[in-house]
């Protein structure tokens, strides 16, 4: 099932009798927590800090980085029942420019269907993502930065907004907080977060999303990056074919945001309980559906067969999807370029499909 191994897993901290009364303690003084064992277990681990005489640089990079990411974490959380879309892009875009009017149009669009949008907060794509969305239908995710990275206008002074140190806590958010991501023409950071989004899905660190490279109209970039990707990474088996599934390219505003909407039609969300992925859709297949599903996606089964019903006991207490019927499956946690063609199938079933 390719999961890490004991030995390959960091071992757990060892605990001290007297330290351990102390931290449980803390943490009901403190309020307590339905999650106080992973409160208990991150208190520990800040105390091996000592033990391993951690120096003061490393102790600064790690207080920081968890700082940010509690903050960044308080300021979604009242937003985590919206859908979202991440959009990414040059800084460099002026405002005069067709890339910068594609992402205002499409933000707008998204806008318009009820969704949120996360940018980076600069100027250039990131500032025409929240001029489309709005101030109120916005997330500011900023870095700092010697130079180009003040927060733009639209953003600036708002509660929404979240500065970031780091570009692996602030790249974390962008992905973690998300249900899509809207990749425009941008430079080496753009490159560098579709990449990096790509990777993520491909291994399976993060959750099948849909990811939309968007072109200006008769605009070429994302064509010729699709064509690198297709004439040299594939044609020299680095990726596989099904990973070309894991992105679409368009020029279209229609297209684009008929991608991000269409991958939620049917299909809700995932999670793994135990050794099942439980899929949870908005309608279950019938039984001949379901006779076709297990007929097409044998290939990525390590037992049994995909089958459908309600929620797993184990989902108690995750609101994620409540309710709705789900699909089990023993997926082999490889494949999840055939992973999102079983989603794509999912959102074809009728009603859904067109």
């Amino acid at each position: 099932m390719n999961r890490p191994t004991p030995e390959h897993r960091h071992p757990a901290p060892p605990r001290n009798g007297r330290a351990e009364e102390l931290i449980t303690n803390l943490i009901e003084e403190a309020g307590g927590s339905p999650h106080a064992e992973f409160l208990e277990e991150m208190i520990h681990s800040a105390l091996r800090l000592i033990r391993n005489q951690t120096s003061r640089g490393d102790i600064k990079i790690l207080n920081a980085a968890l700082r940010e990411l509690i903050y960044a974490f308080k300021v979604f959380a009242p937003y985590r029942g919206s859908r979202k879309v991440t959009m990414f892009g040059s800084a460099r875009l002026a405002e005069e420019t067709p890339e910068y009017h594609q992402a205002v149009a499409f933000a707008r669009a998204m806008s318009a269907q009820g969704w949120m949008v996360i940018t980076g907060a600069g100027e250039g794509i990131m500032k025409a993502g929240q001029h489309g969305a709005g101030r109120e239908r916005s997330f500011g995710v900023n870095i700092r930065l010697p130079f180009e990275q003040s927060a733009n206008e639209v953003i600036q002074n708002d509660p929404k907004l979240v500065t970031f140190r780091y570009f692996f806590t602030r790249k974390l958010v962008f992905v973690k907080e998300t249900d899509a991501i809207a990749l425009f023409p941008g430079g080496f950071g753009t490159m560098d977060e579709a990449f990096e989004t790509l990777t993520l899905m491909q291994t399976g660190k993060s959750p099948l999303l849909p990811l939309v490279c968007v072109d200006s109209p008769r605009g070429d970039y994302w064509q010729a990056w699709d064509r690198y990707v297709r004439g040299t990474l594939l044609d020299r088996g680095l990726i596989s074919a099904e990973d070309l599934g894991l992105y679409r390219v368009t020029d279209s505003l229609d297209d684009a945001v008929g991608e991000i909407l269409a991958f939620y039609r049917n299909y809700h969300s995932s999670r793994y309980v135990g050794d099942r992925l439980v899929l949870r859709l908005q309608a279950a297949p019938d039984q001949e559906a379901l006779a076709g599903l297990n007929r097409d996606f044998a290939d990525i089964l390590v037992a049994g067969q995909i089958s459908t019903g309600p929620a797993l006991p184990e989902e108690a207490g995750d609101l994620s999807g409540e309710g709705l019927p789900r699909l089990l499956l023993h997926f082999n946690r490889r494949n999840f370029g055939r992973l999102r063609q079983l989603i794509d199938a999912l959102n074809r079933l009728p009603p859904f499909g067109s």
